[in-house]
């Protein structure tokens, strides 16, 4: 079982998204330089969150991104749904032709483990991630960077096509 950089990528901008909402509108320059994520990548990203009112854009000077309601209500299943990926245990993407195209003795043992993992993900919102102490510290070490000017390490190569 394996969440691909998409899905991995957009809980973390929108991590900290909801880490420096108390701000105003966050830039995606601002993701992309704290996080390591190119501009390109999150704005395909941003795309589908506001597609799928995790998100709103704010415009003009000092726009960018908000929440579209209180951390409370945002799960993180939800934000991998809205950039159209999933969580699936299953080598046939659930489709059950697994075994020479027909189920596998496993095929339901593994969906319902995806299953699992969805509804786990579906009882963790932003504010209890943002509430962890251990994200806190994190946070503030890459603000601390920031502000000092050092760059942080780029965590992709991914290009702008690379989402669907």
């Amino acid at each position: 079982m394996r969440l691909t950089t998409k899905g991995r990528y957009a809980v973390t901008a929108m991590l900290d998204l909801a880490l420096h909402a108390q701000r105003g509108p966050v830039s995606l320059a601002d993701i992309s330089e704290r996080q390591g994520i190119s501009l390109s990548y999150l704005e395909q990203l941003f795309a589908k969150l506001r597609r799928g009112n995790l998100v709103i854009s704010v415009r003009g000077p000092g726009g960018g991104y908000q929440l579209s309601r209180d951390m409370t209500g945002i799960h993180v299943a939800q934000v991998i749904d809205a950039v159209n990926e999933s969580v699936d245990a299953t080598r046939c993407q659930g489709q059950g032709d697994c075994h020479s195209g027909d189920t596998c003795l496993t095929h339901h043992l593994w969906c319902d483990l995806s299953q699992q993992i969805h509804e786990f993900l579906s009882g963790i919102s932003l504010a209890d991630l943002v509430e962890r102490r251990e994200v806190q510290e994190v946070a503030q070490r890459q603000d601390e960077r920031r502000c000092s000017g050092s760059k942080p390490l780029r965590l992709d190569k991914i290009e702008a096509s690379a989402i669907d």
